[in-house]
Parts: structure tokens; sequence; C-alpha cells
């Protein structure tokens, strides 16, 4: 919690232990019981820390839900975390190589756990289909790296779908890479000369596929907050999983 204090960032974790996947129930417990302890420590240091200093901003704290992919272990583990009384929840331990479908599972057992009224993060979670089915179950802060990291490789995000843009195909695609995406890199080039700074070896490529991929993300969770104030989102949802998933999509998973 020092070190948290002295970097100065605005929202800060609480030492956690993430059990690896698969792993035995009793090792999940371990790491679950674990972090509530170290949750508890933090919590109260964190709270002495800022009583004793007269920050100019209040850092938040957040716990982090832990328990694999036993119902019981999530369902504790935020109940613990809840009486602590933290400024926020993140939820650890998920997209470490389980199947799409558990994971959804596991957010579905664990939101209801968590305070409705404070912010619900989910840890090393951003392909384009996770982030809208996470949303559907009640998240409403993500991180990941796959938006850079993926476009470092020649990746990038459609609302069609993933294309990798080093494919023969598009070595005279004068489109851009997503036509309705209003970002800097759709506005001004084409998917033939993204193609050609890929074969080129020219770093100007990652960086550019990259911006695009966090613009739609960022895009992404704007039409979802829109679908979600004017009471549409199950159907924007449904419109848009479909969409992007007429392009086959291949089972990754990724973790910060």
């Amino acid at each position: 919690m020092e070190i948290e204090t002295a970097l100065g960032a605005d929202i800060v974790m609480a030492f956690d232990d993430c059990a690896a996947y698969p792993c035995e129930q009793s090792e999940a417990r371990a790491a679950m019981e674990r972090t509530a302890r170290w949750s508890a420590r933090c919590a109260a240091t964190h709270r002495t820390i800022q009583a004793e200093r007269p920050w100019p901003w209040r850092q938040r704290l957040y716990g982090i839900v832990q328990g694999s992919v036993y119902p019981e272990l999530r369902r504790e583990s935020a109940r613990r975390l809840a009486e602590l009384d933290l400024p926020g929840y993140a939820i650890g331990g998920l997209s470490v190589g389980e199947e799409k479908p558990l994971m959804v599972e596991m957010l579905e057992i664990t939101i209801p756990e968590m305070p409705a009224e404070k912010p619900r993060y989910l840890m090393g979670v951003g392909f384009p289909e996770d982030v809208v089915a996470a949303i559907g179950c009640g998240v409403d802060m993500f991180d990941c790296v796959a938006p850079t990291r993926h476009g470092r490789t020649g990746a990038a995000f459609t609302r069609d779908g993933r294309v990798n843009v080093e494919n023969a195909r598009f070595a005279e695609d004068d489109r851009p890479l997503d036509a309705e995406c209003g970002c800097a890199v759709c506005a001004r080039w084409s998917r033939a000369y993204l193609r050609h700074l890929f074969k080129s070896g020219e770093m100007l490529g990652p960086r550019l596929l990259s911006h695009h991929n966090v613009a739609f993300l960022t895009d992404l969770v704007s039409e979802a907050r829109a679908a979600i104030e004017a009471g549409d989102f199950e159907r924007w949802s449904a419109r848009w999983t479909e969409r992007y998933a007429s392009s086959p999509q291949p089972e990754v998973s990724c973790t910060i």
C-alpha cells in the first residue's frame, strides 16, 4: 500500500492470490482465503495512510474476487470482500484458460453478490465479444492487453469480426479497416496500405492497428452505454454479437 500510494494512481488494487487454471478446489480455496486476508490488511493500511497524509486526491482501493471456477468460492469471496466496504471491486482469475461460456457462467454467479452501487471491474478481459457479454452480466470496467497485442501482430477488430491485415486478399483493398469506425486510422489509411506497412517491417503498422483497436473498444462501450440508457441493451447486444460472430473467431485467451 505504501508503494501504491507513492505511485499516485487513482485506482489501486489490494494484493491477491490468483490460483492457476485448472486447479483443485482445495487450491482455489487456499488462494481465496489468502486473498481475503490480504484484502483486509490492505484496506486497513490504506485507510490509515489516507487519513494521515493530506493528499490533494483520494485513491480508490479495489478488492479482487477470486475462487477459480468454483461457484461457492466465488460467492464467498465476493461476500467477504463486500464486508470491507471498499470503493470498488474487481473480478480476477478469469480469462486464464477456461472456455468462454464458463467465464460468463462465473460472472453470472459472482456479480449478484457484489455491491450494485459500486464499480465492478473485470480484470484482463478485452476481446470485443467478451466485453459485450460481460457488460450484459453487469460489469462496468475492463482492462486488457488484447487491443494492442493483437494490433502489433496485424489483427484488427472490426464490426464484422477480426481480420489479419497481412492476408494476401488485402493487398489491393482500398477500404478502411471498418467503414463505420470514426478513428483517425480508418479515416486516413486503407487496408492495403496497412498491409504494406506490416510486410515492410515498418513500425507504423503496429502502432496504427493498436490505435484502431483501442478506439474500436472505446466506441463499443459507448454504444453499449447508449443502449443501456435507451433500455435496449439486450436487443442491441444480440444484433452486435451476431454480426461480429459472422466471421469465425479463434478461441484465444488473453490476460494482462
